[in-house]
């Protein structure tokens, strides 16, 4: 019986999660609007800098004043002895500040340096999911489109096999004209099924990546999109690349903050002061006034804990010669992150010719196939072209479209991949 309720309950688990599967119709703009709120990196990435930004109230922490009340009480037999390094009393209080501690103080701004670093790092993210949810928004809108003109070659050259068939029939064709027919019916509807999967594996993922579950499915608005505008020239892409690059400037800010963890390792010599300050509510049975000329009740003490170092160790130098080592990685870094924006902008300047010019070859050649069925049209109604024919040359059409949407996407791919290197994907989306 339990079997049999575990199975039901399965059995409603699965078709739950099968029939919570929706589709969500979207631009190109809403998908990126709402991935920059709901998608899992990017709410991870803002954790982080919540994170970061948290860090500098800890590290600021100790030059707030800590006050703690309590008591000691005991019973004493003899003389006094102390309770965790305090006599015995009915009530005390100790309060507890840093007033001087430049260590302390560097690692304060250590922390707002790196608050701030995480501030690059989650627009980063940004970035790099708008990016990602345009790509997939492109495969998915591409993949549909070529879909949809397979489907249309499968529908010609089914009308194509049809004809020959009855050729055949009466005599007219040949049998492996029908057979010839036949395999390229079948190796359309192979392709129909490859691209009908590639749409569905987009949309999938674009949901995902979205922020919903993996079962739902995002579907692109059919749409015209213009062209996104790109900087005139090479080099001042690359300028804007370099003055906009939040890789960078998270290294600068990670530099920064390097170079103020050496200055709180050097300033490990300088003296601390901390404040001290006590109160205790002494009790007569304790015996006080037993060993103590003065006994008083109330007690307390106001003043300041100075600390001078004379000998911090070996480890002291070689904490800072370690952060320098540092510092030279991250300056190498910030090379080589500089050395490849300048490369990937200039493959990608690259890629839009090829993409461009691919894409004047591919309309220049759907104009032809589309004025060549034109005048097919025209001659059937005349009688002087079959339909066979026709059919033929509608599939030549449907396959100058496919070439021409890989050849449109691959152009716009190619302008929003600058945009996202220049930095200006965001407010291009938006």
């Amino acid at each position: 019986m339990r079997k049999f309720a575990l199975l039901l309950t399965i059995s409603s688990l699965v078709h739950t999660s099968l029939t919570a599967a929706e589709t969500h119709t979207l631009t190109l703009k809403q998908a990126v609007a709402r991935a920059l709120t709901q998608n899992p990196e990017v709410v991870m990435a803002r954790l982080d800098e919540a994170k970061a930004a948290l860090a500098v109230r800890l590290a600021h922490n100790p030059f707030t004043p800590h006050v703690g009340m309590g008591t000691g009480l005991a019973y004493t037999n003899g003389f006094p002895l102390s309770i965790e390094g305090s006599a015995p009393a009915i009530f005390q209080a100790k309060a507890s500040q840093y007033l001087f501690n430049r260590p302390q103080s560097y690692v304060v701004k250590q922390a707002k340096e790196s608050a701030r670093g995480a501030g690059f790092t989650a627009s980063e993210k940004n970035d790099e999911i708008a990016y990602r949810v345009a790509s997939l928004y492109i495969d998915a809108d591409r993949a549909a489109r070529l879909a949809d003109s397979a489907s249309k070659q499968v529908e010609s050259l089914g009308k194509v096999v049809e004809t020959i068939h009855t050729r055949v029939a009466e005599g007219r064709d040949l049998p492996v004209a029908e057979q010839e027919a036949r395999v390229n019916l079948l190796r359309a509807r192979d392709r129909q099924v490859a691209l009908e999967g590639d749409r569905d594996i987009a949309s999938h993922n674009l949901a995902a990546t979205l922020g919903w579950d993996a079962n739902d499915v995002v579907t692109p608005v059919t749409e015209e999109r213009a062209a996104p505008a790109i900087p005139g020239t090479e080099d001042a892409a690359v300028q804007t690349a370099l003055a906009n690059s939040k890789e960078l400037k998270r290294l600068a800010s990670n530099l920064t903050a390097k170079g103020l963890e050496i200055k709180g390792d050097r300033a490990k010599r300088l003296p601390r002061v901390d404040l001290v300050a006590q109160y205790a509510l002494l009790s007569k049975y304790n015996n006080y006034q037993n060993y103590f000329a003065t006994f008083s009740r109330n007690n307390g003490e106001l003043g300041a804990s100075i600390e001078i170092p004379i000998y911090n160790g070996a480890g002291a130098k070689a904490e800072i010669e370690q952060a320098e080592t540092e510092q030279q990685h991250i300056r190498a870094e910030t090379d080589l992150a500089r050395n490849k924006i300048i490369l990937d902008l200039h493959q990608s300047y690259q890629d839009i010719r090829k993409a461009d010019s691919a894409r004047e070859l591919a309309q220049a050649d759907l104009d032809l196939a589309r004025s060549q069925l034109s005048v097919l049209l025209a001659q059937m109604n005349e009688g002087r072209a079959s339909l066979r024919q026709i059919e033929e040359a509608r599939f030549t059409e449907n396959e100058k479209w496919i070439a021409f949407y890989d050849a449109q996407f691959n152009s716009e791919r190619a302008r929003l991949n600058v945009l996202r290197q220049t930095g200006e994907l965001m407010a291009a989306l938006q």
